[in-house]
């Protein structure tokens, strides 16, 4: 009987270097694959599912970088052109371009940009389907001496992973819509468990940081501010983002959808000050 453990992997998308706008400092930004909802303003779409080998990609592949080996996709790095062809084409909302691997491959990465960054930020894709991966990721780049942080659409109850949790400095969330029937119009999926994230986060002092992506007529953001506020009580140290929707990268009804006016976005600043936050930044 062969007794050989499975090696712990997750499913890479990429890595961004040099983050910004994922955490204080700069970041390296890991990206997993894989996540349970279907947002309409999503600008990386094809990080939702996982390659499921229909070949598509390979026929429009202009760079010969694609081939099927064993009824599976395979990416070679080198022929490719990074011209996202696969991406554009996919009928999965998925990317053959993911790459398995273990945390201590990543870590390995990760290392190669320490003198220069602060800390590391997971993001996906949903990073919270894969705890068990986070975990020895964590505790290598802590070992480093780095920050982590998850950056979480917060549909997956984290409460659940005390020891990921424990280790994780702080975890950045998306409250993409109060109203639970909007919330589903948005994602399709439901906000029970965002809400209940949000409040233990606050509690547990993890809440790094509250995103809201501002879209009028499809979001709710008013709502959706106060509906933080109501919930949390004080939020003078709650650092909220309000996030102008852009188009870039999103697939559906929604491409091509103007950005929010500055006018909108100051006065939804406006409000969130109001009710109490002050520490408001507009993106």
């Amino acid at each position: 009987m062969d007794t050989e453990k499975k090696a712990l992997v997750g499913h890479v998308h990429s890595l961004e270097t040099f983050g910004l706008v994922d955490g204080p400092g700069v970041r390296t930004v890991v990206f997993l694959q894989g996540c349970r909802m279907r947002c309409r303003y999503c600008h990386n779409p094809e990080t939702q599912r996982l390659c499921v080998n229909c070949g598509e990609c390979v026929k429009k592949c202009p760079a010969g970088a694609l081939t099927v080996i064993d009824k599976k996709v395979c990416w070679n790095s080198e022929k490719c052109c990074q011209c996202d062809t696969c991406i554009a084409v996919c009928p999965n909302h998925a990317s053959p371009k993911v790459t398995e691997m273990t945390p201590e491959q990543v870590f390995a990465k990760v290392r190669e940009s320490i003198p220069f960054i602060r800390g590391i930020t997971v993001s996906g894709g949903e990073c919270a389907l894969y705890p068990e991966f986070l975990v020895p990721l964590f505790r290598l780049a802590h070992g480093a001496g780095l920050t982590c942080l998850m950056d979480s659409n917060g549909t997956i109850d984290l409460s659940r992973y005390p020891e990921l949790m424990e280790i994780c400095d702080g975890v950045m969330l998306d409250v993409k819509s109060w109203d639970g029937g909007v919330f589903h119009a948005l994602t399709g999926g439901e906000n029970d468990t965002v809400k209940q994230n949000l409040r233990y986060l606050y509690d547990t002092g993890k809440l790094e940081e509250v995103r809201i992506v501002c879209l009028p007529g499809y979001v709710d953001a008013e709502a959706t501010v106060d509906g933080i506020a109501d919930t949390l009580g004080d939020v003078s140290k709650v650092f909220l983002k309000l996030i102008r929707f852009r188009p870039f990268g999103v697939r559906g009804d929604l491409e091509g959808h103007p950005a929010p006016s500055m006018a909108f976005m100051n006065r939804l600043k406006a409000r969130a000050e109001s009710r109490g936050f002050r520490r408001v930044l507009i993106l």
